[in-house]
């Protein structure tokens, strides 16, 4: 069974950095893709960012400039290294794979930005 498991959230000063990593176990296959989502109370689930097994990527506007996807294929690893971070990015990150047409998802790991 694939399992996600999400590391490196935390508290961090409005202009810190966090660098985020989530682990794919459970499958013999490279994921052909993997994404950050996050997501707080008052708003849906966003895209963050993500990148596909050719590492090609993608970034939600809001993040561009201060945040880098990036992934270890042989690791079935995805990283996300956030900068310049803003109370805004306050959110429940998530991490999602797409593994043979089939989408998997992490419990979330929690980024906190204080002002």
């Amino acid at each position: 069974q694939v399992q996600l498991v999400e590391s490196g959230g935390g508290l961090v000063q409005a202009g810190g950095s966090l660098k985020l990593s989530c682990v794919a176990s459970g499958s013999a296959f490279i994921p052909g893709s993997m994404a950050w989502y996050r997501q707080t109370p008052w708003k849906q689930r966003e895209l963050v960012a993500t990148i596909t097994k050719l590492r090609v990527t993608n970034y939600a506007d809001s993040v561009k400039g201060r945040f880098t996807i990036s992934s270890n294929n042989a690791k079935h690893t995805v990283y996300l290294e956030m900068n310049s971070l803003k109370p805004e990015d306050t959110a429940v990150y998530y991490c999602k794979a797409l593994i043979l047409g089939m989408e998997y998802w992490g419990a979330g790991t929690r980024v906190t930005v204080s002002s």
